[in-house]
């Protein structure tokens, strides 16, 4: 069974503070209840879910669900499992493995894990890509979605792996740098303005 299959354990700190510096409150029925958040395949009855979080995202301009064309959703999740195979990758891509991050039921994150660097990765992209939804930031959720990418990608024969995040986005590289991430370089993104550090995780 894939690392990835099973349930990995997660505490959220209610005191965990936001990117603002205010306290990030856990809606009600996480503090009653064990939680547990897991990465898995995207699943059939994840469309309303993946979509109401991918469109949450572009408003920030961010891409949650990679390769989205508005197609048929059931087709999305067929070529999310191809690609994790190789098959069917893009001219210009990589096989990678997607994966949704659920708690306690809810669609709260994705992750990208890239099997193999070409030129454009190694600069900037890294092998894992970490997305969170705008009301889950701010609690840990993007460091354990990051902590399972990383057994994800030692899986698939990742021994070194290269995470990458805009320079001034301190966030998150807070986030890799408590997943044992050590500053390599800062250089100059290709597809804006924000030079980009790149971190390597033994």
């Amino acid at each position: 069974m894939p690392v990835w299959a099973g349930v990995l354990p997660m505490r959220l700190v209610p005191g965990e503070p936001e990117a603002d510096g205010g306290p990030a409150p856990l809606p009600s029925y996480l503090s009653t209840m064990a939680t547990a958040l897991r990465l898995r395949a995207p699943r059939l009855e994840d469309e309303a879910s993946a979509l109401r979080a991918h469109a949450e995202l572009a408003e920030v301009d961010f891409t949650f669900l990679l390769g989205w064309d508005g197609g048929p959703w059931s087709e999305y999740v067929d070529r999310c499992r191809a690609r994790s195979r190789g098959v069917g990758v893009d001219p210009g891509m990589v096989a990678s493995t997607f994966l949704l991050a659920e708690l306690g039921g809810e669609v709260v994150g994705r992750a990208s894990v890239r099997h193999e660097l070409n030129e454009t990765l190694r600069r900037e992209g890294g092998h894992i890509g970490v997305g969170v939804r705008p009301v889950w930031r701010g609690r840990g959720v993007g460091t354990e979605i990051l902590r399972q990418s990383l057994l994800v990608a030692r899986s698939v024969g990742i021994e070194r792996v290269l995470v990458t995040c805009d320079d001034d986005n301190v966030a998150s590289a807070a986030m890799i740098e408590r997943c044992g991430g050590i500053l390599d370089s800062v250089v100059q993104s290709a597809a804006g303005p924000a030079p980009v550090r790149r971190y390597w995780i033994d």
